[in-house]
């Protein structure tokens, strides 16, 4: 499939119809109903991003091979071809499912909440009772906007430390842009304060950040985001998916500042794709220097990786895996993706969350 303008026109136009009427009325149907048709779109998708499924499957094949072991994939030992178009698949599903989530944030996300199965609720109970608020750490895997707001709606108040992408992505018109914050606003009526939004000379992010935590109030952090060039000299080089990546260590900088502590937190959709469990672990450890502590919340990202790949955005972004230092240039140019998907406007924030840390 080529990539010419009327080819992205078309795509934008049915991310948009998915997302303002389709999704809309499969979150209403019964649950297996709206998830199986959110996967056959998905699979369609899948066949027809030739583009993005060549980026994709090309980059867990080279990741793959220096990947832990554990996979129920085959990551640990190579990923073969075979494995790598499976991965890709569920990677087109679980960005069509993680609109389903989002539509389904209504009366107070019941319609959602019936669906994801808390573990690990007790470690953040038990944080939040020491007094200085508590650092839910994770990464841009898979329905992770959602999941913050279904727990702000389970009686954790949740603010984000990241930004709604679509308010900087480049080429949207101004009705696109009201149309994704006409969206947005089912995520942030479940928040507890409008998201700090992390840019280069913005010194006030880590003291909003802190000024909820004295609130007692949670604030989460996607760290696998890479380092924009203004905070290239800050990242630290930590172990990550069999490899070194650069990473903005900002949240053992917070944790340390407010004496807050740091879990982590992941979601994992089940082999049905409706069902998922939301994964809250008890404190990491904050002692050592900055790159051990901060290596233990990498390590815990990368597990969670290996564990379930097709949950992870930046699959489909080789330049933010250069930027993490993860692949290298290529031995022949690539050919040009297309342009984001509407759904990724959404779902797929790029170098979006992370806390600024000292020079």
């Amino acid at each position: 499939m080529g990539d010419s303008r009327a080819e992205r026109a078309l795509r934008s136009l049915e991310g948009v119809g998915y997302w303002a009427a389709v999704a809309p009325l499969l979150s209403r149907l019964p649950a297996a109903i709206g998830y199986r048709a959110a996967c056959r779109r998905g699979d369609w998708l899948f066949r027809r991003q030739t583009a993005k499924r060549a980026e994709l499957v090309r980059n867990l094949t080279l990741l793959g091979n220096g990947l832990g072991t554990g996979l129920g994939t085959g990551l640990g030992t190579g990923l073969g071809a075979a494995a790598a178009q499976q991965v890709a698949r569920d990677w087109f599903r679980f960005a069509s499912c993680e609109v389903l989530d989002v539509m389904r944030l209504r009366r107070g996300t019941r319609p959602l909440r019936r669906l994801v199965e808390i573990q690990g609720r007790e470690h953040l109970a038990a944080a939040l009772a020491g007094g200085k608020g508590a650092i839910l750490c994770g990464a841009h895997f898979g329905s992770y906007n959602s999941s913050y707001s279904l727990l702000h709606a389970s009686g954790f108040p949740i603010t984000s430390i990241g930004r709604w992408q679509y308010k900087y992505t480049v080429g949207l018109s101004s009705a696109e842009r009201r149309f994704w914050d006409l969206v947005y606003r089912r995520l942030r009526r479940y928040r507890q304060r409008p998201n700090i939004e992390p840019w280069p000379g913005r010194v006030e992010v880590a003291a909003l950040a802190a000024a909820a935590l004295r609130a007692n109030e949670v604030v989460t952090i996607a760290i696998d985001a890479p380092p924009l060039d203004s905070d290239l000299a800050r990242a630290v080089e930590v172990p990550f998916l069999g490899r070194r990546a650069k990473l903005l260590p900002g949240v053992v900088t917070l944790a340390r500042l407010t004496g807050a502590p740091v879990l982590m937190c992941f979601q994992y959709r089940r082999a049905d794709y409706r069902h998922q469990v939301l994964e809250i672990s008890a404190p990491v450890p904050m002692d050592g220097d900055v790159t051990t502590a901060f290596g233990r919340c990498a390590a815990g990202v990368s597990a969670a990786v290996e564990r379930a790949p097709a949950h992870w955005a930046y699959w489909t972004s080789t330049p933010d895996l250069r930027t993490l230092e993860l692949r290298g240039p290529d031995p022949v140019p690539s050919p040009a993706g297309p342009s984001p998907r509407a759904d990724e406007v959404m779902m797929r924030h790029r170098a979006a969350d992370r806390v600024p840390t000292p020079g």
